[in-house]
């Protein structure tokens, strides 16, 4: 009788590792040859965004790779968590860098790889958004410019979430944080503030710019195996909960994602040499109010008497964003 593998089953359209799909369609956690590259013993919080993110990138940049990766990771959550002094939940090589500096650390290592010849071995930076948004910001910029073969991950929990939860680059408008509190007439961040990192990398006009979910891990996959297939500069900017600092759920970091992208608060895309080349279409789009109801930093929002006004102008970001990247399908005339 002919082989045939066996099947894991799973229960759910959302089972893990999507076992019930064909071999080659399958998730790299499926595979047996996974390299498992953030592996078991780290303390990252339950239900984080960022452990997740971080464990499916590096294992499709591994997969891609031949298991030839060095990483650089900067201060931070991820770091903190994966590397309790003496110990490591890193199965690469795998270097801590500072709080800013990890873009030009990984500049630094490519520089190395490409004087000793070694084009067989790649680089990947990564750090949380305060590292990336925020303090390595002119460190990022440089790589860019220089177009250093280095592809960089930003896991965006938008915040310092491994300091306190103060506010970053990249925490929306009217969300609570330890330095933006829900007082005043204002409460909460302000609007208007903060930068847009995919679109400034865009703007350098690099080989390859995405963003991505932790609610569509083969959409992750895919697209760091595609920035891993080129050369030169490449950014991934991935949208990671975080259920301590935003004051949701552990069981609810996927169900956010997914509503952060369905929403149009977080549009999904590709981009290469400064043009977007294809989209994440919304499957059903959802009122912002979902997303946020979700979340504590927000519930001033929906207190007594609510702040509508608010939320409106949230939910006209929202649409911003879907007529910005044509995130709806076109309805048939």
């Amino acid at each position: 009788m002919p082989y045939e593998p066996v099947k894991f089953y799973q229960v759910g359209s959302f089972a893990a590792g999507n076992r019930l799909l064909d071999p080659d369609q399958r998730s790299v956690q499926a595979r047996r040859a996974r390299s498992n590259t953030l592996t078991s013993g780290h303390r990252a919080c339950q239900g984080c965004g960022e452990a997740l993110g971080a464990r499916y990138a590096l294992d499709a940049a591994m997969r891609a790779t031949n298991g030839r990766v060095i990483a650089v990771n900067a201060t931070g959550c991820l770091e903190v968590f994966s590397t309790p002094y003496p110990e490591s939940s890193w199965q690469l090589p795998w270097i801590h860098s500072l709080f800013g500096n990890a873009p030009a650390v990984a500049s630094g290592v490519a520089a190395a790889l490409r004087a000793k010849g070694r084009t067989d071995v790649r680089v990947v930076g990564q750090g949380g958004d305060g590292a990336t948004v925020d303090i390595g910001f002119a460190c990022l910029s440089g790589m860019f410019e220089r177009d250093d073969d280095v592809l960089y991950v930003c896991y965006d929990n938008e915040a310092y979430m491994n300091t306190g939860v103060q506010r970053s680059g990249s925490t929306p408008g009217a969300a609570r944080t330890a330095t933006t509190q829900a007082v005043g007439a204002d409460p909460g961040n302000v609007f208007g503030q903060g930068k847009n990192v995919p679109a400034i990398a865009i703007a350098h006009e690099i080989p390859y710019v995405a963003t991505a979910t932790v609610a569509e891990l083969h959409d992750l996959e895919h697209k760091v195996e595609r920035a891993m297939e080129l050369r030169g500069a490449r950014y991934v900017h991935v949208f990671v909960p975080c259920p301590l600092g935003w004051g949701a759920e552990a069981h609810d970091t996927i169900r956010i994602a997914r509503l952060a992208k369905e929403t149009g608060l977080f549009p999904v895309f590709e981009a290469e040499h400064g043009e977007v080349v294809s989209v994440s279409k919304i499957r059903r789009q959802v009122p912002v109010e979902e997303y946020l109801r979700l979340q504590r930093r927000f519930a001033h929002l929906f207190g007594d008497p609510p702040r509508s006004e608010v939320v409106a102008r949230i939910q006209a970001l929202a649409d911003r964003n879907i007529r910005r990247f044509g995130l709806l399908e076109e309805e048939a005339a």
